[in-house]
């Protein structure tokens, strides 16, 4: 892949998400750090390739130290895409699902994105987008099994969410003791078909997943629900603004609840009525 200039205008900080938490939009990717109570931090996925500069400036700056880890939602190249790099930089460790590890380990890339999936700009292009695999090699390390309970020493006081359906290992992170959801691309709070345009104009509303890179609806749609299901006040995607407020819960149930006609794209609620996928 060559290489790519991300301008100035294409990176913009975003702070005071949450105690403790922050993040940094790239192009149309964001990444978060968290802060904890002993200083340490831990940085949630590493967006584009040729974004490690931006993202150890932001860094730098944000946090004065390296992370004590890299923990990745999921393996597609616009969120593990800096992740070689800079853990061989910082000398930490990457963590991921173990069902991402094929994409992650050299071993296999991800299926053809959906190009007729939800109209838009980003469908059409999305055949030109790497799809992997990338190898992280031995820093490459599993987080915990399935279940809400489970967490990950290097993040105190999250919680760890299987939320299949975007990838097989795709997961979010959930902090009871303010209801606040790192969503990963579970969901967005923009028009994922169109990212661009949808940042400078759309106002922050729920989304489904990135259409034309989500694997399996039937799981997308579970996964949505499980999420609701934890009443976030705060919720941070991978695309699109962050949300905050009473409203929120709510606006996560209509997602969950109306998910085929918010979210599921026409051609593969087609595909179920023929018989040809089941939701």
């Amino acid at each position: 892949m060559d290489k790519v200039e991300i301008s100035d205008e294409q990176i913009v900080p975003i702070d005071e998400i949450a105690e403790g938490l922050s993040g940094l939009k790239i192009t149309f990717v964001n990444v978060f750090g968290l802060q904890h109570q002993d200083g340490s931090w831990t940085l949630i996925d590493t967006a584009l390739p040729f974004s490690a500069s931006r993202i150890k400036s932001w860094a730098e700056k944000t946090f004065k130290r390296p992370p004590n880890a890299i923990v990745l939602t999921h393996g597609h190249f616009d969120h593990a895409g800096a992740a070689k790099e800079l853990s061989e930089q910082w000398d930490v460790p990457v963590y991921a699902h173990a069902l991402e590890f094929p994409y992650l380990t050299g071993l296999k890339e991800y299926p053809a994105p959906d190009w007729k999936a939800g109209g838009g700009v980003m469908p059409l292009m999305s055949p030109t987008l790497p799809r992997g695999p990338i190898d992280l090699g031995s820093r490459l390390k599993e987080l915990p099994g399935e279940g809400s309970e489970l967490s990950l020493a290097e993040m105190p006081g999250w919680k760890l969410i299987h939320t299949p359906g975007h990838t097989p290992g795709h997961v979010s992170f959930f902090r009871e003791s303010d209801r606040t959801l790192l969503v990963g691309d579970a969901f967005c709070t923009t028009k994922a078909e169109s990212f661009f345009a949808a940042n400078l104009f759309q106002p922050a509303e729920l989304h489904g997943p990135p259409s034309y890179f989500t694997s399996d609806w039937g799981a997308a749609k579970v996964s949505v629900r499980k999420l609701a299901g934890l009443e976030p006040v705060t919720v941070a995607p991978g695309h699109g603004k962050p949300l905050a407020g009473a409203e929120v819960p709510q606006a996560l149930h209509t997602l969950a609840d109306n998910f085929e006609r918010i979210a599921t794209p026409k051609d593969v609620l087609e595909g179920t009525q023929a018989g040809e996928t089941s939701l």
